[in-house]
Protein backbone atom coordinates (compact mmCIF):
# COMPACT_ATOMS: atom_id res chain seq x y z
CA UNK A 1 0.00 0.00 0.00
CA UNK A 2 1.41 3.49 -1.06
CA UNK A 3 1.88 5.98 1.82
CA UNK A 4 -1.50 8.27 0.91
CA UNK A 5 -1.56 10.70 4.39
CA UNK A 6 0.74 13.89 5.93
CA UNK A 7 0.75 13.66 9.01
CA UNK A 8 -0.25 11.16 12.09
CA UNK A 9 -1.10 12.32 15.20
CA UNK A 10 -1.76 10.07 18.58
CA UNK A 11 -5.09 11.93 20.01
CA UNK A 12 -7.18 11.32 23.23
CA UNK A 13 -9.42 9.16 23.08
CA UNK A 14 -12.35 7.24 25.65
CA UNK A 15 -10.17 4.23 26.26
CA UNK A 16 -6.49 5.37 25.64
CA UNK A 17 -5.15 6.96 22.40
CA UNK A 18 -6.38 6.56 18.97
CA UNK A 19 -3.87 7.29 16.29
CA UNK A 20 -4.69 9.50 13.24
CA UNK A 21 -3.39 9.80 9.87
CA UNK A 22 -4.59 13.42 8.70
CA UNK A 23 -7.12 13.95 10.92
CA UNK A 24 -9.07 10.04 10.43
CA UNK A 25 -8.17 7.21 12.82
CA UNK A 26 -6.31 4.23 11.99
CA UNK A 27 -8.52 0.89 12.48
CA UNK A 28 -6.65 -2.32 12.53
CA UNK A 29 -6.94 -4.88 10.29
CA UNK A 30 -9.80 -6.31 12.30
CA UNK A 31 -11.61 -3.01 11.71
CA UNK A 32 -11.22 -1.97 14.61
CA UNK A 33 -9.94 1.61 15.85
CA UNK A 34 -6.10 1.22 16.66
CA UNK A 35 -6.16 2.52 20.44
CA UNK A 36 -3.50 2.51 22.57
CA UNK A 37 -3.18 2.43 26.13
CA UNK A 38 -0.84 4.74 27.08
CA UNK A 39 0.28 8.39 25.63
CA UNK A 40 4.10 7.00 24.99
CA UNK A 41 2.88 4.37 23.16
CA UNK A 42 0.54 6.17 21.18
CA UNK A 43 3.16 8.45 20.33
CA UNK A 44 5.62 5.69 19.87
CA UNK A 45 3.31 4.09 17.43
CA UNK A 46 2.37 7.73 15.46
CA UNK A 47 6.11 8.40 14.81
CA UNK A 48 6.25 4.38 13.04
CA UNK A 49 3.17 6.01 10.87
CA UNK A 50 5.42 9.30 10.23
CA UNK A 51 8.20 7.21 9.09
CA UNK A 52 6.84 5.33 6.22
CA UNK A 53 8.57 6.49 3.63
CA UNK A 54 6.22 5.50 -0.35
CA UNK A 55 4.37 2.42 0.65
CA UNK A 56 4.41 0.69 3.81
CA UNK A 57 6.50 -1.97 5.17
CA UNK A 58 5.30 -3.98 8.20
CA UNK A 59 8.81 -4.84 9.08
CA UNK A 60 9.70 -1.69 10.19
CA UNK A 61 6.26 -1.00 11.78
CA UNK A 62 6.78 -3.29 14.97
CA UNK A 63 4.91 -1.72 17.25
CA UNK A 64 1.89 -1.03 15.00
CA UNK A 65 2.51 -4.58 14.52
CA UNK A 66 1.86 -6.04 18.19
CA UNK A 67 -0.96 -3.10 19.07
CA UNK A 68 -2.90 -5.01 16.05
CA UNK A 69 -2.36 -8.55 17.61
CA UNK A 70 -3.17 -7.34 21.04
CA UNK A 71 -6.53 -5.95 19.68
CA UNK A 72 -7.67 -8.29 17.29
CA UNK A 73 -5.59 -11.62 18.33
CA UNK A 74 -5.71 -11.30 21.75
CA UNK A 75 -8.51 -9.34 23.04
CA UNK A 76 -11.32 -11.05 22.00
CA UNK A 77 -9.82 -14.25 24.27
CA UNK A 78 -6.69 -13.07 26.57
CA UNK A 79 -7.05 -16.54 28.31
CA UNK A 80 -7.01 -18.81 25.51
CA UNK A 81 -3.43 -17.09 24.48
CA UNK A 82 -2.02 -16.53 28.11
CA UNK A 83 -3.07 -20.58 28.27
CA UNK A 84 -0.90 -20.74 25.03
CA UNK A 85 2.33 -18.56 26.59
CA UNK A 86 1.61 -20.73 29.97
CA UNK A 87 2.98 -23.38 27.97
CA UNK A 88 6.72 -22.63 27.77
CA UNK A 89 6.93 -22.83 31.84
CA UNK A 90 6.36 -26.56 30.84
CA UNK A 91 10.01 -26.77 29.60
CA UNK A 92 11.66 -23.51 30.23
CA UNK A 93 14.83 -22.49 28.73
CA UNK A 94 16.66 -21.75 31.79
CA UNK A 95 16.00 -25.79 33.62
CA UNK A 96 18.17 -27.13 30.90
CA UNK A 97 22.06 -27.46 31.88
CA UNK A 98 24.84 -29.11 29.78
CA UNK A 99 26.45 -31.78 31.38
CA UNK A 100 29.64 -31.06 29.68
CA UNK A 101 32.12 -29.03 29.36
CA UNK A 102 32.19 -27.64 32.83
CA UNK A 103 32.90 -23.91 31.29
CA UNK A 104 29.32 -23.59 29.50
CA UNK A 105 27.89 -25.20 32.78
CA UNK A 106 29.26 -22.84 35.24
CA UNK A 107 27.93 -20.12 32.33
CA UNK A 108 24.55 -21.35 32.60
CA UNK A 109 24.59 -21.35 36.11
CA UNK A 110 26.01 -17.49 36.45
CA UNK A 111 23.66 -16.53 34.28
CA UNK A 112 20.28 -18.50 34.68
CA UNK A 113 19.87 -19.35 38.42
CA UNK A 114 19.60 -15.51 39.39
CA UNK A 115 16.54 -15.61 37.05
CA UNK A 116 15.29 -19.48 38.87
CA UNK A 117 15.43 -17.81 42.14
CA UNK A 118 13.73 -14.37 41.69
CA UNK A 119 10.96 -16.37 40.47
CA UNK A 120 10.85 -18.76 43.19
CA UNK A 121 11.34 -16.38 45.63
CA UNK A 122 8.48 -13.59 43.58
CA UNK A 123 5.88 -16.43 42.42
CA UNK A 124 6.48 -19.29 44.97
CA UNK A 125 7.84 -21.57 42.23
CA UNK A 126 10.23 -24.19 42.51
CA UNK A 127 11.84 -24.72 38.88
CA UNK A 128 13.38 -28.03 38.41
CA UNK A 129 16.52 -28.30 36.50
CA UNK A 130 18.18 -30.95 34.60
CA UNK A 131 21.06 -31.71 31.93
CA UNK A 132 20.38 -32.71 28.60
CA UNK A 133 17.40 -32.18 26.06
CA UNK A 134 15.14 -34.83 27.67
CA UNK A 135 12.10 -33.08 28.90
CA UNK A 136 11.80 -33.18 32.46
CA UNK A 137 7.76 -32.14 33.73
CA UNK A 138 7.60 -29.97 36.10
CA UNK A 139 5.21 -29.85 38.97
CA UNK A 140 1.33 -28.67 38.74
CA UNK A 141 1.66 -26.20 41.69
CA UNK A 142 4.59 -24.32 39.56
CA UNK A 143 2.84 -24.94 35.98
CA UNK A 144 -0.62 -23.95 37.72
CA UNK A 145 1.16 -20.40 39.36
CA UNK A 146 2.92 -19.24 36.28
CA UNK A 147 -0.25 -19.60 34.08
CA UNK A 148 -1.85 -17.63 36.87
CA UNK A 149 0.86 -14.49 36.77
CA UNK A 150 0.38 -15.12 32.72
CA UNK A 151 -3.11 -14.88 32.99
CA UNK A 152 -3.39 -11.88 34.90
CA UNK A 153 -1.95 -9.84 32.31
CA UNK A 154 -3.30 -7.53 29.54
CA UNK A 155 -3.92 -8.16 25.65
CA UNK A 156 -1.32 -5.61 25.44
CA UNK A 157 1.48 -7.01 28.13
CA UNK A 158 0.37 -10.04 26.49
CA UNK A 159 1.58 -9.00 23.27
CA UNK A 160 4.36 -8.10 24.22
CA UNK A 161 5.33 -11.51 25.89
CA UNK A 162 4.52 -13.48 22.73
CA UNK A 163 7.91 -13.14 20.93
CA UNK A 164 9.93 -12.59 23.91
CA UNK A 165 8.91 -15.77 25.31
CA UNK A 166 8.96 -17.76 21.73
CA UNK A 167 12.17 -16.32 20.59
CA UNK A 168 13.97 -16.80 24.33
CA UNK A 169 12.50 -20.37 24.85
CA UNK A 170 11.76 -18.58 28.76
CA UNK A 171 9.01 -17.68 29.88
CA UNK A 172 10.47 -16.87 33.55
CA UNK A 173 13.17 -14.59 31.39
CA UNK A 174 10.52 -12.57 29.66
CA UNK A 175 8.47 -12.26 33.05
CA UNK A 176 11.72 -11.30 35.01
CA UNK A 177 12.40 -8.42 31.61
CA UNK A 178 8.52 -7.58 32.21
CA UNK A 179 8.86 -7.04 35.70
CA UNK A 180 11.97 -5.13 35.68
CA UNK A 181 13.99 -7.79 37.32
CA UNK A 182 16.60 -8.13 33.87
CA UNK A 183 17.33 -5.82 31.85
CA UNK A 184 16.56 -6.39 27.64
CA UNK A 185 19.88 -7.37 26.99
CA UNK A 186 20.90 -9.52 29.91
CA UNK A 187 17.57 -11.60 29.10
CA UNK A 188 18.75 -11.26 25.36
CA UNK A 189 22.41 -12.97 26.44
CA UNK A 190 21.08 -15.58 28.87
CA UNK A 191 18.73 -16.94 25.64
CA UNK A 192 21.40 -17.05 23.61
CA UNK A 193 24.35 -18.16 26.04
CA UNK A 194 24.43 -21.37 24.39
CA UNK A 195 24.62 -19.73 20.45
CA UNK A 196 27.02 -17.67 21.67
CA UNK A 197 29.30 -20.88 23.13
CA UNK A 198 28.91 -22.30 19.74
CA UNK A 199 29.99 -19.38 18.01
CA UNK A 200 32.79 -18.67 19.63
CA UNK A 201 34.16 -22.17 19.52
CA UNK A 202 33.24 -22.88 15.88
CA UNK A 203 32.19 -19.69 14.32
CA UNK A 204 29.35 -18.27 12.57
CA UNK A 205 28.03 -18.44 9.26
CA UNK A 206 26.03 -15.47 7.15
CA UNK A 207 22.74 -17.32 7.17
CA UNK A 208 22.71 -17.68 11.01
CA UNK A 209 23.94 -13.97 11.76
CA UNK A 210 20.99 -12.54 9.72
CA UNK A 211 18.66 -15.18 10.97
CA UNK A 212 20.00 -14.06 14.54
CA UNK A 213 19.50 -10.07 13.52
CA UNK A 214 16.18 -10.64 12.65
CA UNK A 215 15.31 -12.22 15.95
CA UNK A 216 17.30 -9.72 17.59
CA UNK A 217 14.61 -6.97 16.19
CA UNK A 218 11.68 -8.66 17.01
CA UNK A 219 12.78 -9.39 20.93
CA UNK A 220 13.61 -5.38 20.79
CA UNK A 221 10.35 -4.77 19.71
CA UNK A 222 8.70 -6.84 22.49
CA UNK A 223 10.66 -5.44 24.77
CA UNK A 224 10.16 -1.56 23.82
CA UNK A 225 6.59 -2.37 23.67
CA UNK A 226 6.56 -3.51 27.15
CA UNK A 227 8.84 -0.53 28.59
CA UNK A 228 5.94 1.89 26.72
CA UNK A 229 2.63 0.47 28.49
Amino acid sequence: MKRFWKDAAAIPAARGHDIHLDGKPVRTPGRVPLTLPTPALAEAVAEEWRAVGETIDPRAMPLTGLANAAIDRIAPDPAAFAAGLAKYGESDLLCYRADHPLELLLRQQAAWDPLLDWARARYGVDPVTTTGVMHRPQSPETIGRLADVVATRSPFELAALSPLITITGSLIAALALLEGFAAPDDIWSAANLDEDWQAEHWGEDDLAHKARAARRADFDAGARFLSLL
